[in-house]
């Protein structure tokens, strides 16, 4: 059985709600996930925009979540997730506002694609320091992933950024 990953919140490559979004509440959406393969000792979760700032003329990946040596055992993560209700054991790196934790999607301009990617992995990372970003994980995963899968959402923001990042 594959690696698996998926939302009750949006379908595969359909509309990420408003609510998970900086133009409403900023809630991370629910995230399921099944197949696990045997021998994985950890799971990573990195989810960012290869459209930002402009879908016709991208120029960045915008990194808005990295969650990384997240427990085999996990199945997935609710609503609304937030560092103290992270499963045990589970490290936060920062996002592209340099803030840990979910950061929702918020367009300048045009429809984005956001990329939820589930990583398992043949080890635990352990701590890359409190300013590790995205590329920290990305290093120190290299050589270790069983199995990835992907869940895509888009987004188009209605009328900008609304509400400022908390």
């Amino acid at each position: 059985m594959p690696l698996v990953i998926k939302s009750t919140a949006f379908a595969p490559n359909g509309g990420i709600p408003i609510k998970f979004t900086c133009e409403d509440d900023d809630l991370s959406p629910a995230l399921e996930w099944s197949g696990v393969p045997q021998g994985t000792k950890s799971l990573a979760l990195i989810v960012d925009d290869p459209d930002a700032p402009d879908p016709k003329a991208p120029k960045m990946v915008y990194v808005h979540w990295v969650l990384y040596d997240i427990p085999p055992s996990a199945t997935g993560l609710a609503e609304g997730m937030k560092t103290d209700r992270l499963p045990k054991g589970t490290r936060e790196a920062r996002n592209d506002w340099n803030k840990l934790g979910y950061g929702g999607p918020c367009p300048p301009i045009g429809r984005h694609r956001y990329f939820f990617k589930l990583y398992a992995l043949d080890t635990t990372l352990g701590d890359l320091g409190s300013g590790a970003k995205k590329a920290d994980v990305e290093k120190a995963m290299a050589g270790h992933i069983l199995e990835q899968a992907e869940l895509v959402g888009t987004y188009q923001g209605a009328h900008g950024p609304a509400k400022a990042r908390r």
